[in-house]
């Protein structure tokens, strides 16, 4: 049995105009070794950008990340820290979650406009420990998009299905 570690999120990487914040959990163990959001090999979320945004996984990890902010995207998670074994959302302890501070991050980047939930966790703990704490008249200006989970634990879903509602990303992106 893996033993409960506590895992921490990267820095926000958020470019000068960004339009869309996309948000994870926190980090799995290999994005962890790969120092790289989203590095599991079998994680959809870097071939869903390169279809959607060429940023895709046959670009250097800075080229994706600066790729992504051209277009007005930024990612980040939804909990700084937590206790958790192994890499899925579903093994986090509760009690353990320390949540970013987005609502901070919103008050200082006022043009996101749209908030990209990637998976049904980052939808709860946002729910639960974020969305309280964001300022009323910058939440009601604010989308906020329930994606389905990019990783590859989540097989219920098609991929063909996925990429469908993560397309609904382009409509809040800056044009190329």
């Amino acid at each position: 049995m893996i033993a409960k570690a506590t895992v921490e999120s990267f820095p926000p990487q958020i470019g000068a105009h960004c339009r869309v914040l996309v948000l994870g959990t926190v980090p799995s163990l290999r994005s962890i070794e790969l120092r790289q959001s989203y590095g599991h090999a079998q994680n959809l979320f870097w071939p869903f950008m390169g279809e959607l945004f060429d940023a895709g996984p046959q670009w250097p990890y800075a080229e994706r990340i600066a790729r992504l902010h051209a277009r007005g995207i930024g990612i980040w998670d939804v909990l700084e820290r937590c206790e958790r074994r192994g890499s899925l959302d579903s093994d986090i302890v509760v009690a353990s979650e320390v949540a970013n501070d987005i609502p901070g991050l919103l008050a200082r980047e006022t043009g996101i406009a749209a908030i990209a939930l990637n998976g049904a966790k980052a939808l709860q703990v946002f729910e639960r420990r974020i969305a309280p704490r964001i300022d009323a008249s910058r939440a009601r200006s604010l989308r906020v998009l329930a994606m389905p989970s990019t990783s590859p634990a989540n097989a219920s879903i098609s991929r063909a299905t996925k990429l469908e509602c993560w397309r609904e990303l382009q409509a809040w992106a800056r044009s190329e």
